[in-house]
């Protein structure tokens, strides 16, 4: 048998969105799972909507997410993607040949004649093309090009009906009979997608397509085109398109729906890739938490379900959250740096003299983590000396009748404790608020708020130790200025 090879082939209208990304995926893990080759080919013949720039976001987008490819030409190091724009002549000399072999002809019809004809067409009746071209004779032909009267080619359907098994869908049949004649190469010399695709597909020796059900209305017109080149038709496998909660095709107004964005909004590639990988994919039983090899170890093209996959961006925040966890505290310092030093807030020392500290206080910010930004918002109180006070907080737990004296009473037992940990805090605490006649869940708000600046944050004694007894000590100090004088 020969090696399995699969292609990813985006037009760079856009930038890499989650439909493609899934595609691209898809493809990656089963050149990775049977040891083929995944080619990644820029399907840019659409030069007024094509752009550099949205070539390198697709470019980007991959490579956050770790899917690398296995060919394409050598530019100074890694393997460049195939473009189309630069394999114009070969699809112009694979036009001439099918003109030359009788499968298709040379259409001079101009735009307003067809215009013409379709509007002439019975209103009930779907419109094709006549074949008017097809019927000309060879000396028509011969005056025309001598004229060189502006022509299309047109693809001859042949009669009868098309079946193709389906690795996703199963057995699928087409009337050739609902084909029109399709253009391959247009009057300016450009190629259709069809001609394109198949092209690209028989030169690199694809041997499965791997991509959207929006495809498979092309894929009998392809399967034509392959036959009438003699070449061996590829194994199809047409994947779910993916809806948004309220199931309709996913789209801008759903959110975010270029992969880079979601880099940007703090979610790791290894929760995506294991998210992606979920949508219209199941390996089976409850398992959802899956590393990259994990995988590849197991994916297959019959695990692909038939039906739409919904995304959900409540479980892409779960997923994260659960590999956010899964980080060793030195890998998971690297992934938030960016974002804490994007809020002023990052220091040389914590993967230095203070990295033991530093890594505690990831791990106590982990639980709670949804996105790699919330390191930096919800740990604010950790990295600055400026308290960021929650108005609602500082009215409900420190402008209450007494608090003044409560907190000044803390922070004299604070000072005195031998040690400053957890269980010594705790106790200090309790012990205060007995002496003072106070409930401690009442001065355990007042002391959240006033170390923290908000109502909520992970455990206050563990927060307490990493502190430190001396910011402690200082944020009572100044958190009592905010407190009511009443009965102080």
């Amino acid at each position: 048998m020969p090696t399995p090879r699969v292609r990813f082939a985006p037009s760079p209208t856009g930038y890499l969105h989650v439909g493609g990304a899934r595609t691209a995926l898809f493809n990656w893990l089963f050149a990775r799972r049977v040891g083929g080759v995944f080619v990644l080919r820029i399907e840019d013949t659409d030069v007024e909507r094509s752009s550099a720039d949205m070539v390198e976001g697709i470019l980007d987008g991959l490579r956050w997410l770790g899917l690398d490819w296995d060919e394409g030409p050598k530019i100074g190091g890694p393997h460049a993607p195939y473009f189309q724009s630069e394999r114009r002549e070969r699809y112009a000399a694979m036009a001439d040949r099918l003109v030359a072999e009788g499968h298709a002809y040379f259409c001079y019809c101009t735009p307003e004649e067809l215009k013409a004809k379709r509007e002439a067409a019975p209103g009930t009746d779907v419109w094709k093309y006549d074949r008017t071209c097809c019927a000309l004779t060879a000396d028509a032909v011969a005056a025309r090009e001598r004229d060189r009267v502006p022509r299309a080619v047109r693809f001859k359907v042949p009669d009868g009906t098309m079946r193709f098994d389906d690795l996703v869908h199963g057995p699928i049949e087409f009337d050739c009979a609902n084909i029109e004649d399709f253009v391959i190469l247009r009057s300016d010399g450009h190629p259709t997608y069809q001609l394109s695709v198949v092209a690209d597909d028989v030169d690199m020796a694809i041997t499965h397509v791997v991509r959207g059900d929006d495809h498979i209305s092309n894929t009998p017109k392809q399967i034509l085109l392959y036959r009438a080149l003699g070449a061996e038709v590829p194994q199809f496998a047409h994947v779910p398109l993916i809806l948004g909660p309220d199931k309709k095709r996913l789209s801008k107004r759903h959110g975010a729906t270029s992969v880079m964005e979601y880099a940007r909004r703090g979610v790791l590639p290894e929760a995506m890739f294991n998210f992606l990988a979920l949508l219209g994919w199941s390996p089976g039983g409850n398992q959802e938490l899956l590393s990259r090899e994990e995988i590849v170890r197991i994916f297959a093209l019959d695990g692909i379900s038939g039906g739409n996959a919904v995304f959900n961006p409540e479980k892409l925040e779960w997923f994260n959250q659960q590999h956010i966890a899964r980080l060793a505290p030195d890998e998971l310092a690297r992934r938030i740096k960016p974002s804490l030093e994007a809020a002023g807030l990052w220091r040389d020392e914590y993967l230095g003299d203070r990295h033991a500290w530093f890594f505690a206080v990831l791990e106590l910010l982990k639980p709670r983590a949804k996105r790699l930004d919330d390191f930096a918002a919800h740990g604010r109180f950790f990295f600055s000396d400026a308290v960021e006070y929650d108005g609602a907080a500082v009215e409900k737990h420190l402008r209450v009748p007494g608090t003044r004296a409560h907190l000044a009473a803390l922070e004299s037992a604070f000072a005195d404790l031998p040690t400053f940990d957890p269980a010594s805090t705790e106790a200090a605490l309790r012990r205060t608020a007995e002496t003072r006649g106070v409930k401690a869940g009442s001065l355990i708000h007042a002391v959240r708020t006033a170390v923290t600046g908000t109502s909520v944050s992970p455990g206050l004694f563990d927060v307490l130790a990493l502190v430190g007894r001396e910011r402690v000590r200082e944020r009572l100090r100044r958190a009592a200025e905010l407190s009511s004088d009443s009965g102080s």
